[in-house]
Formats: C-alpha cells, structure tokens, sequence
C-alpha cells in the first residue's frame, strides 16, 4: 500500500487557518503550536513541516491579508467604471474581504488591544491605512476632475471615509451580532454622497 499523497498547499492553508481559529479565540500570547496542531487535527511535528514557529505562521496570515488589501485597492484603480462607483466598490470589497475572516480581525485587534507596538507586527497597518487613504483620494479627485465630487474633495475626505469603514468593522468585532454585510451599502451611500 502507497503512502498517502498530502496537498501541500492545502495543508499548509489548513494549518494557517486553524492557527488563526486559535490565536483569535485564546490570544497570540497564550497560544501554543500544539494548540495549532489539535485545532487542525494534525501531529504538533506537521506543523513544523510548514511553518518554523507561531511568529512565522502569523506573518503568512497577515502576509494574506496585506496580498488582499492590495488586490482590493489594485481592482479601484484599474476596473473601467466612474470613480465613485469604483469608491463604492472598494468600500464594499474591503467590507466582505473582511467578514470573509472575521478571527484575523480578531486577532489583529488582540494585538493591538495587548499593547503591541506596531513595529513589532508583522502586518504594518498604518502602511495599509496609507494605501486606502491614497487610493481613495485618486478616486476623489478623479471625481472632482469629471465634475462627479465637489471641488477640494480629497485625503481629509478619504481619511474620513477609511475611517467610517474601520469604526463599523471594529462595531462588529466587538458585537459580532451587527450585520455588518447589511451595512456595505449605507456606508457606501452615505460616504458617496458626502463628496457629491
């Protein structure tokens, strides 16, 4: 009998999720690799077969959420619609990419609620937020150009806007029972017609 073939990459992806499970609901620092290892139900030694540690395993988690950030701000720039329309859908892109995993936002939070200072996160958010802020304000004053947003639209409106978005994301963390997929469309409503 022929040992059985592991999916590598699908392993891999398993293990990173069930670390994500773990360290979102116990807590990166009381979290352990055979904490990861039960959760996937695999050999705490598998583990070790993909990643070299706890920290090696929550930079790929937040190395996945950084490649979305910029898919999501990618798509704004380049898809062919009027730039407010492309506003709205980046608001609701980022909206569903993040209720797609709702314990790496967790577990990002816990890292910043237990005083870790962001140069020690693998996952840079300040530069993320800079992303968003700069990509919003191109949309803005695309806006502004084709007469679609009032004139003097730009980064303090957008550093609104990003606002808006991570105040109702952090709602919901906090009160998973908000139906934050429900609230994509206000907020893109309310944050399109406030530069009009």
């Amino acid at each position: 009998m022929s040992p059985k073939r592991v999916d590598k990459p699908a392993r891999r992806q398993e293990i990173l999720e069930a670390a994500v499970r773990v360290f979102a609901r116990r807590g990166f620092a009381a979290s352990r690799i055979e904490d990861v290892a039960a959760e996937a139900e695999i050999a705490k030694g598998s583990v070790y077969l993909y990643f070299d540690s706890r920290e090696e395993i929550l930079h790929a988690a937040f190395e996945a959420l950084a490649a979305g950030s910029r898919e999501i701000v990618g798509r704004a720039r380049t898809t062919q619609a009027p730039p407010l329309e492309r506003l709205a859908g980046l608001i609701r892109d980022v909206i569903t990419s993040v209720t797609v995993s709702p314990e790496l936002a967790r577990l990002l939070l816990d890292l910043y609620g237990s005083g870790a200072r962001e140069e020690g996160l693998p996952l840079h958010m300040a530069e993320i937020y800079r992303e968003y802020r700069t990509a919003i304000a191109a949309l803005l004053a695309e806006a502004v150009a084709e007469g679609s947003a009032r004139q003097g639209v730009g980064v303090a409106e957008a550093t609104v806007i990003v606002g808006a978005i991570e105040g109702c994301l952090l709602q919901w963390i906090i009160d998973p029972a908000l139906p934050i997929n429900e609230l994509a469309g206000p907020i893109a409503a309310l944050c399109v017609s406030g530069v009009r």
